[in-house]
C-alpha cells in the first residue's frame, strides 16, 4: 500500500528553535519568533500542498489557535489539501460535533479529517469546566463516538449513557464523505476506544520494537470487535543532503535550549497523566546526551516540548530507510513536522519523498505510482566512522 504523508500546521507559533507547549507546559513566547498569523499559516499550508502532502494536522489546546476556525479559514488558500482537525469530544456535544463535521465537509468539498483527543491532563480539562478523571474521559469518548457514528449513518439517535445522553438527535444532512477518524493514546483505555471506534490509530515516534508491540495490541483488540484499522505515526524530521548536516542541525536545536528551560519543561511534563507522555520522557530521561535512541531516531525534541518528542534525523536516504522500516511494521500514514515548519517541509518534500517514490512507496496525490527502483535501501551504520560529507552504508538493524 502506498504511504500517505501529512505535515503539521503550527497554530501555536513557529521558530528556528523548538517551540514547546502541551501536556501542562505553556508555550514560551521567547521561543516563538513567527506568530501563527494567517499569512504565515497560508504559506505553510500551500507549501505542504505543493510538495505532495495529503493533509496537515493541527494541535488542540488553550495554548494554540482553535483548529476548526483556523483550518476553515485556509480552505480558500488551498485546493486539495486536507485538514486533520484535532478536537476534544468532552468540550462540545456529539450532535453539534457531528453537525460541524458535516458542514465542514460540504464547505470544503470533503477535505476534513478528524483527530479525536480525549485530553490527557485533568488540570487543563478543568479549565474548560470538565471535571471527569482520565478513565471517565475515555469512557465518555467512547460514548461520544458511538453517538456520532449513528448520526453520520443518518439515524435518529436516542442514547442514555453514563456520561452522555441525547434524545431524538438527528442531522439534516449527514456528511459526504464521512470524515475519517484518527486517534492516539497509549493507556489500556485508549487502546480499547481506538479498537472499537476509529479508522486510524496513531502512535508517537517510539523505536520500532515498541511501535510494533503497540500495533499488535490494538490489532488484537480490533479483531475482537470484527474490525481492522489503519496505523500512523507522529514524528518530527530533520532531513538534509548529508547525515552530518542533519545532525549538526539537531545539535543546533539543542544548543538553543539552556539547562533551566529544559529543567522547567521536564518538571511540568513529569506531572502529566498521559501514558504516552510518560513513554516519551522515558526515552531521554531529561538528559542531553545519548539522544539517538535508535538509528536516526532522536529524542531531543522532547526536552522542550510536550507530546510527540522524537525526530527522524539523517540524510534523505537514511530518513527514507527508517520510514520504510516503520512501514514494514504496518504503518501507512506519517504525520511529520520540523522547525521551522515552512523550511523543513521543503527539505523533506524535495529530499525524501522523491526517494520513496522511486521505491514505489509513495506517489503524489492524484498521480500514478512510480515503478519501484531496483536499487536496495541503504541500511544504517555508525555515522561517526564515516568521512565527512558522505552517507553511511551500514548493515540493516536487528529486528
Amino acid at each position: 500500500m502506498a504511504l500517505t504523508f501529512h505535515w503539521f500546521l503550527p497554530t501555536q507559533g513557529d521558530s528556528r528553535g523548538i517551540v514547546g507547549g502541551g501536556h501542562g507546559v505553556a508555550v514560551d513566547s521567547a521561543w516563538r519568533t513567527r506568530d501563527p498569523e494567517p499569512r504565515y499559516l497560508e504559506q505553510v499550508a500551500r507549501a505542504a500542498e505543493q510538495l505532495g502532502f495529503e493533509g496537515v494536522l493541527t494541535p488542540t489546546g488553550a495554548w494554540c489557535e482553535d483548529a476548526w476556525l483556523t483550518t476553515a479559514s485556509l480552505l480558500r488558500a488551498t485546493e486539495r489539501l486536507r485538514f486533520l482537525v484535532a478536537f476534544r469530544p468532552g468540550l462540545l456535544s456529539p450532535t453539534l460535533a457531528a453537525q460541524m463535521a458535516a458542514t465542514y465537509q460540504r464547505l470544503s468539498g470533503g477535505r476534513l479529517l478528524l483527530n479525536v483527543v480525549t485530553g490527557g491532563e485533568s488540570a487543563e480539562q478543568r479549565t474548560h469546566g470538565d471535571f471527569l478523571d482520565k478513565e471517565q474521559r475515555y469512557a465518555r469518548t467512547d460514548e461520544f463516538l458511538a453517538i456520532v457514528d449513528r448520526l453520520w449513518r443518518g439515524e435518529t439517535v436516542d442514547f442514555a449513557g453514563e456520561h452522555l445522553s441525547v434524545q431524538g438527535a438527528a442531522l439534516h444532512r449527514p456528511p459526504e464523505p464521512r470524515p475519517p477518524l484518527y486517534f492516539g493514546g497509549s493507556s489500556p483505555a485508549a487502546l480499547r476506544v481506538a479498537a472499537a471506534r476509529v479508522d486510524t490509530y496513531l502512535t508517537w515516534g517510539e523505536p520500532p520494537g515498541a511501535v510494533a508491540d503497540k500495533i499488535d495490541r490494538v490489532s488484537a483488540l480490533a479483531a475482537r470487535n470484527g474490525r481492522t484499522l489503519e496505523y500512523g505515526i507522529r514524528l518530527h524530521v530533520i532531513s538534509r543532503d548529508t547525515a552530518e548536516e542533519a545532525w549538526a542541525e539537531a545539535d543546533r536545536l539543542l544548543a538553543h535550549l539552556d539547562d533551566a528551560t529544559v529543567a522547567s519543561v521536564q518538571a511540568g511534563l513529569a506531572r502529566s497523566e498521559s501514558e504516552g507522555q510518560r513513554r516519551m520522557l522515558d526515552l531521554h530521561g531529561g538528559r542531553r546526551e545519548d539522544l539517538e535512541i535508535y538509528p536516526n531516531l532522536w529524542a531531543g525534541v522532547g526536552l522542550a516540548r510536550g507530546g510527540a518528542g522524537t525526530a527522524l534525523v539523517g540524510s534523505h536516504r537514511e530518513v527514507a530507510d527508517r520510514i520504510e522500516e516503520y512501514h514494514r511494521l504496518g504503518l501507512t500514514e506519517f504525520i511529520l513536522s520540523g522547525y521551522p515548519h515552512l523550511e523543513e517541509a521543503y527539505w523533506f518534500g524535495e529530499g525524501v519523498l522523491p526517494i520513496l517514490r522511486e521505491r514505489g512507496l509513495w506517489n503524489p496525490p492524484g498521480q500514478a505510482a512510480a515503478a519501484p527502483s531496483a536499487a536496495p535501501a541503504v541500511p544504517f551504520a555508525d555515522r561517526s566512522a564515516e568521512p565527512a560529507g558522505t552517507d553511511p552504508v551500514p548493515a540493516a538493524p536487528a529486528s
